[in-house]
C-alpha cells in the first residue's frame, strides 16, 4: 500500500503529461476540425501506452545521470512537485512540458540531499530545449513547402484532399503518441527506476523488468490524462498561436513526432553508430517545444503573417518558469515530508576516499598524490567530498572528479542468491551470469565497483562493453541487472558494517 501511495506522484505526473502534452500530438488536428476529440483521444491513448512499454527505456539513463533518487518517498515528492507545476500551467492554458518540470524537480532534490547534479547531463538536456524547437520548425517549413508543391501539381479533388488529410492525421497522431510515450515516459516514472519497487515479472512469453512495469503504469496514467483534461491546452495549440489549416496540421504533428522519436530511439542510435554516422543523444526532450516549433515553422513558411507573438511570449515564459517552480516546490516539500511527516526522502550516502580508491584510480592511470591528504576521511554526502577535492586544487577534468567521487561511495552489499531465486528460475539472468553470482554467494563488499569488478572477472557475460553508441543497448541491459542486484543485496546501514 505504501508503494502505491508513493507511486501516485508518478501517476499524477503521467496524468498531467496526458492532460498537457497530448495537445502536442493531436491539438492541431482537433483545432483544424479534421478529427473529433474522442477519436483522437482513443488513438493517442493506445499508442502512448505502446510507446511507453516498448521504447520508453531509451531516454531514462539521461535522467538517472542527472540525479539518482534513492528513496521512494523522495521520488514521490519529485514527481508530485513536477506534476503540480505542469497542472498549474495547464490551468493557465500554457503548453509546458513534463521534461521542464522533472528536470527542475530533480535538481531541487539534489540540492536538498547534498547529491551532485551532473552538469554535463544538465547541459545536454538544456541544449535540446533550444535545439528541438529549431529542428522542428525547420523540418515543418521544408515539409510544408514540399507538400504544397506536390499537392499543387497533383490537382486532387477537394473531397479526396479532405479524406487524405484525415487519414494522414490519424497516422501522424498514432506515430506522435507512440513517440510521446517513448520519449516522455522517462519523465513520468524514470525517477522511480533507482528504487525499483517491482520485481521482474515473468509474463510467460517475456520477462518484464521493474522499470518496464513502471513505464506501463505511467502510460496508462497518461492515457487517463488525455481523456479527462487535455481540451484546455488543445485550444492554445490548435489555433491561438497561428491559425492552422488541415494540411498544415498534418505537417505539424508529423515533424514534431519525428523529432521526438529521433531523441528516444536507441535502435536508430544503434543503426547510425553501426554505419559510422553521427548519433543523436537519447534525451527526454520537450514534446511541447517540438510542436510549438513546428507550428511556428508553419507560420514562418507563410511569411510570419498571423503569428500571435503575445501568446508565444507567454509560452516561452512558462518554459522558463516551470523548472524553477518545480525545483522550489520540491525543496520545500521535501523539508515538510522529512520533518513533519517523518518520512525518509533520501538515504544519507557516506563517502570515504580509502586506500582501495587510490589503488583503483592508479589502475586506471590516474595518479594524484595530493589525494593522500584526505585519504581515510569520511564525508556525509557527495557535495562535501566534491568541495574537499576542489580545495586541493587538483588540475583534473570534471570526469576524473566524478570518478573519484563514484569510487569513494560506501555501499555495503552481501550476496544472497536466495534473494534472486525467482529471477534465476525465469531466465532473466544468463547461465554464465548466474554461475558467477553463485561463486561469490555469501561474500560482502563495501563498494559497488568492487562487487562489479569481481563479477566481471568471473564471467565475460558480466563485462560492460566500450561506451560506444553501438553497445549502449547491451550496456543498458547490464546496468538494469546490476541495479537490481545492488537493491536486492544491499545491507541497511543500521545493519552495521562500514569500511
Amino acid at each position: 500500500m505504501a508503494i502505491l501511495i508513493f507511486l501516485s506522484g508518478g501517476l499524477f505526473l503521467g496524468w498531467s503529461l496526458g492532460a498537457n502534452d497530448a495537445a502536442n500530438v493531436f491539438g492541431t488536428a482537433v483545432g483544424s476540425k479534421m478529427l473529433k476529440f474522442r477519436t483522437a483521444a482513443v488513438i493517442s491513448s493506445v499508442f502512448v501506452i505502446l510507446g511507453s512499454a516498448l521504447s520508453g527505456i531509451g531516454a531514462t539513463d539521461t535522467l538517472g545521470r542527472l540525479g539518482a533518487i534513492n528513496e521512494i518517498a523522495g521520488a514521490f515528492i519529485v514527481t508530485l512537485a513536477a506534476a503540480a507545476s505542469v497542472y498549474w500551467m495547464t490551468k493557465n492554458k500554457l503548453p509546458v512540458s513534463a521534461s521542464h518540470s522533472i528536470v527542475g524537480a530533480i535538481v531541487g532534490w539534489n540540492v536538498f540531499s547534498g547529491s551532485l547534479t551532473d552538469y554535463d547531463t544538465l547541459t545536454e538536456i538544456l541544449s535540446t530545449w533550444i535545439l528541438c524547437p529549431v529542428i522542428s520548425a525547420l523540418l515543418a517549413m521544408v515539409m510544408y513547402r514540399i507538400s504544397k508543391s506536390v499537392i499543387g501539381r497533383m490537382k486532387i479533388h477537394m473531397i479526396k484532399v479532405d479524406f487524405y488529410n484525415r487519414l494522414a492525421l490519424i497516422i501522424a497522431a498514432a506515430f506522435g503518441s507512440y513517440s510521446l510515450g517513448a520519449n516522455n515516459i522517462a519523465n513520468v516514472m524514470g525517477v522511480f527506476a533507482t528504487t525499483a519497487p517491482f520485481k521482474p515479472l515473468d509474463a510467460g512469453f517475456l520477462v518484464l523488468s521493474g522499470t518496464e512495469q513502471l513505464f506501463i503504469l505511467g502510460g496508462i496514467a497518461t492515457a487517463v490524462g488525455i481523456f479527462t483534461y487535455s481540451r484546455r491546452v488543445i485550444e492554445t495549440i490548435g489555433g491561438d498561436i497561428v491559425r492552422i489549416t488541415p494540411g498544415s496540421a498534418f505537417i505539424v504533428v508529423l515533424s514534431s513526432s519525428i523529432v521526438l522519436f529521433l531523441f528516444a530511439s536507441f535502435r536508430i542510435e544503434h543503426f547510425l553508430a553501426s554505419k559510422g554516422l553521427p548519433t543523436i543523444p537519447l534525451v527526454p526532450v520537450s514534446s511541447t517545444q517540438t510542436v510549438v516549433g513546428a507550428v511556428l515553422g508553419i507560420g514562418l513558411a507563410h511569411g510570419g503573417r498571423g503569428i500571435n507573438f503575445r501568446v508565444l511570449g507567454g509560452i516561452a515564459a512558462g518554459w522558463v518558469a516551470t523548472p524553477i517552480l518545480a525545483g522550489i516546490i520540491t525543496f520545500v516539500s521535501l523539508f515538510f515530508m522529512q520533518n513533519v511527516f517523518n518520512q525518509r526522502v533520501y538515504s544519507p550516502q557516506p563517502y570515504r576516499l580509502g586506500e582501495d580508491v587510490i589503488e583503483k584510480l592508479a589502475s586506471e592511470k590516474i595518479l594524484l598524490p595530493r589525494l593522500n591528504s584526505i585519504k581515510g576521511k569520511g564525508y556525509k554526502n557527495a557535495s562535501d567530498l566534491k568541495s574537499s577535492i576542489e580545495d586541493l586544487g587538483l588540475p583534473v577534468e570534471y570526469d576524473v572528479k566524478r570518478r573519484i567521487i563514484s569510487y569513494s561511495k560506501i555501499s555495503r552489499l552481501r550476496v544472497n542468491t536466495g534473494a534472486i531465486s525467482n529471477e534465476i528460475k525465469n531466465g532473466w539472468f544468463s547461465p554464465g551470469q548466474v554461475e558467477a553470482v553463485m561463486i561469490i554467494n555469501g561474500k560482502t563488499y563495501y563498494r559497488e565497483w568492487q562487487f562489479y569488478d569481481e563479477l566481471s572477472s568471473l564471467s565475460d557475460e558480466w563485462k560492460k562493453r566500450p561506451d560506444l553508441p553501438i553497445n549502449r543497448e547491451y550496456n543498458r541491459d547490464m546496468r538494469e541487472k546490476l541495479k537490481y542486484l545492488y537493491l536486492r543485496f544491499e545491507v541497511p546501514r543500521n545493519g552495521g558494517g562500514s569500511q
